[in-house]
């Protein structure tokens, strides 16, 4: 029997988790009042949190969802963040069952890295990272939310945005007015904003941080991740408040911080975006473009894609070889920076165009709606519940596409994916008593 893509198997996963999901919030059980979820928008938030978006049809997720709903959309959030792949390798590992080169490779493709060594250390690293972050942020939570609400209320809430907010997801449980009633409260900015920066930045940047504990020595992945991170938090912050700064809605310092590290991937918003000046509906689209790094929760083409274009150019222009901290990106690298772009824009122009056909909006606010996700951030400008179910469909696949990755989804038509990762594979050495 031929072995399966892991791509194939990888796209199929997000697939049947969400197929699963949409099972279950549809239940009764899951709504917290008769028909509050329609088939198609169960289908919806289940493909909004499988792929980590966060956007929704229903204006207030909070009433709409009953607390097993609540229960069930967080598991769906958590399994989006760490992906299928991860959480049962880390199952396996759990089990004591053998993950063998099958199980590896997609462990590899999963979080994008060039070795099958190190693939089950990794696994259990990353899982174990992302539980103590996630508490951590429980526990501040909870001294924000215990004053509002009761004890049980506040575990529930607390537990659940920790991990919305980790995993970059920009799911809420705070209502109509959403995250808007805490644009001042300083503890609960920091503390979302760190979880979406930690989650957004990707596990190996963080595992390579733990393990090197100093710049220098580390990876010039990491260096250029945490390079391009800076950069696009801080510029995002001075641009959006600059932005806004002759608009009647002016934002403060921290809205501007909270927007410009939100919209690259998480979603959540302190601010109307309905009031947003022309130009600061620009930059947000470039933010989410872009969105997180490698083998994170967060969506976009990714910070180092975004690198490598730019050395790519100016390296040409300059006439001079692609080199980056006195090594030179492979052909390979740049290869495959250029076909996500092509795809990415290619993806995000058709499906916008779809959109204009199909339902009765401006250029900028269907881009706006199909960036958002296809980078799997889940800001919105409109109302998606009065989109129509071709719509609803249509923003499903972009969220899928987004989410399980243009490379991976043109990958599926490469038959030859298991020779190529043989090749890879190092025997050892071993001698044999003859006679």
């Amino acid at each position: 029997m031929k072995k399966l893509s892991p791509y194939l198997v990888i796209a199929l996963s997000y697939l049947l988790i969400l197929l699963i999901g949409t099972i279950l919030l549809y239940l009764p059980i899951s709504q917290g009042y008769p028909n509050a979820l329609s088939f198609t928008d169960a289908f919806f938030v289940s493909t909004s949190a499988v792929t980590i978006t966060g956007i929704t049809p229903v204006a207030n997720l909070a009433s709409a969802l009953s607390p097993f709903g609540k229960f069930i959309l967080t598991v769906l959030i958590q399994i989006g963040g760490l992906s299928v792949v991860t959480i049962s390798a880390f199952i396996m590992y759990i089990l004591g069952i053998k993950i063998g080169i099958t199980n590896r490779v997609l462990i590899k493709e999963n979080f994008n890295q060039n070795s099958l060594s190190g693939m089950v250390k990794l696994v259990r690293r990353v899982v174990v990272f992302t539980f103590a972050v996630e508490l951590l942020g429980f526990l501040i939570n909870l001294i924000i939310f215990i004053p509002k609400y009761n004890l049980i209320n506040a575990i529930g809430i607390s537990f659940f945005h920790a991990v919305s907010a980790f995993n970059n997801a920009g799911f809420d449980l705070f209502g109509i007015q959403g995250a808007i009633q805490y644009d001042s409260n300083l503890l609960f900015n920091i503390n979302t904003c760190l979880l979406i920066m930690i989650g957004g930045t990707g596990f190996i940047v963080i595992y390579d941080i733990f393990e090197k504990k100093s710049y220098k020595k580390l990876s010039i992945h990491s260096k250029i991740v945490i390079t391009m991170n800076l950069i696009l938090w801080i510029c995002g912050t001075i641009f959006i408040k600059l932005s806004q700064y002759n608009h009647e809605n002016k934002f403060t310092w921290l809205e501007s911080f909270f927007l410009s590290v939100s919209s690259r991937t998480a979603g959540f918003t302190t601010v109307d975006l309905t009031k947003l000046s022309t130009v600061t509906i620009f930059i947000i689209i470039i933010l989410m473009f872009i969105g997180a790094s490698p083998a994170s929760t967060g969506g976009g083409i990714k910070t180092t894609t975004i690198y490598t274009l730019f050395k790519n150019v100016t390296s040409y222009a300059k006439g001079k070889q692609v080199v980056t901290h006195n090594r030179l990106i492979s052909a390979q690298t740049r290869q495959k920076a250029s076909v996500l772009l092509s795809m990415a824009l290619t993806i995000i122009v058709m499906a916008t165009l779809l959109l204009l056909c199909f339902e009765n909006l401006s250029l900028d606010v269907a881009l706006f709606e199909i960036v958002s996700c296809f980078s799997n951030v889940g800001l919105s400008k409109i109302s998606i519940g009065d989109f129509s179910v071709i719509s609803k469909l249509l923003l499903c696949l972009v969220m899928f596409i987004g989410r399980v990755g243009p490379l991976t989804i043109i990958s599926l038509f490469n038959k030859n994916w298991y020779k190529k990762d043989l090749q890879h594979i190092e025997y050892i050495e071993e001698k044999i008593m003859i006679g």
